[in-house]
């Protein structure tokens, strides 16, 4: 049995710039997704995992300000709303804010790829293996949380354990993918990992998308896989040259539903998914507007 990791690296730097005008003057970790910021979709799987210390790694002042604010309790909110018996909204107020969860900040304070924006938190993770999410990819499970499913997966095995997802083989140069893979169950053993591969360097359909769970010794190969003439660090790349050196590399399909948000459009979309499948009246709005529409045809 392997020990789970109890720190996570949410990166929340960068100009968010597929995601203007709105990102002008927010970070896209406040969009909203059916009613509640993105971020906190991320922080509350958190949560569930049991996890101790987030370490949001932000690029500048203003953007970390955004989210000290917003992960501090709000005492004069909090008892305002009790004053005029605003219940539903306390309680939502009180549950943005995990009991017992630590929020540390590092800084990136130029874009050198997220592998770099992880290795910018290194001093705070230290010596503990640690786990990364990427904030514009949301995750929504029915029963238990996706960084969970993960972790069952990791205290088993070890190693590097990340969520995958299987696509059409025409949509996998866009992401990092499986290499040399052999599956049991939902569970997909690899030999490494290809980062955006062409058509004839595609190996499985299996597409690398995070969250990660990660030993400690990524940190140290970071700085080893600089890429490209802008300097880039890709954390595939790490993770691709730590399976080659021996660490195992697992994938695992996890029953969590995947909400794109990275573009406004994807974010239109998920909005619409999401709020149709949480609200019996949404849905039923939307079934009653597409047979109207239907009808105009």
């Amino acid at each position: 049995m392997f020990s789970r990791p109890e720190v996570v690296v949410l990166p929340v730097a960068g100009l968010s710039t597929r995601n203007l005008p709105a990102t002008k003057a927010m970070h896209k970790g406040f969009l909203c997704l059916n009613n509640l910021p993105i971020i906190q979709y991320a922080v509350d799987a958190c949560a569930e995992a049991g996890v101790k210390e987030v370490i949001f790694v932000y690029s500048d002042e203003t953007n970390r300000s955004m989210y000290e604010h917003y992960f501090t309790p709000n005492k004069p909110l909090e008892e305002r709303l009790l004053r005029h018996d605003k219940l539903e909204l306390w309680e939502a107020l009180k549950r943005t804010v995990p009991a017992g969860m630590k929020f540390s900040f590092a800084c990136q304070s130029e874009p050198k790829g997220n592998g770099h924006a992880i290795l910018c938190a290194k001093e705070l993770i230290g010596k503990r293996d640690f786990m990364v999410m990427w904030v514009d990819d949301v995750y929504v499970c029915r029963g238990q949380g996706i960084l969970s499913q993960l972790l069952d997966v990791y205290e088993r095995f070890g190693g590097m354990v990340e969520n995958v997802i299987k696509f059409p083989r025409d949509q996998l140069s866009r992401y990092g993918v499986l290499a040399g893979t052999h599956q049991e169950g939902n569970v997909i053993t690899a030999t490494g990992v290809v980062e955006k591969p062409k058509m004839e360097e595609i190996q499985s359909d299996f597409a690398s998308m995070g969250p990660y769970v990660l030993p400690n010794l990524i940190l140290d190969l970071l700085p080893e896989v600089t890429k490209g003439n802008n300097g880039e660090i890709n954390l595939t790349d790490a993770i691709n040259l730590a399976a080659q050196r021996g660490t195992e590399l697992r994938g695992v399909l996890t029953t969590a539903e995947r909400y794109d948000c990275g573009t406004n459009e994807e974010l239109a979309k998920s909005n619409i998914r999401l709020s149709i499948r949480e609200n019996k009246a949404l849905y039923d709005e939307a079934v009653r507007v597409i047979k109207e529409l239907n009808n105009q045809l």
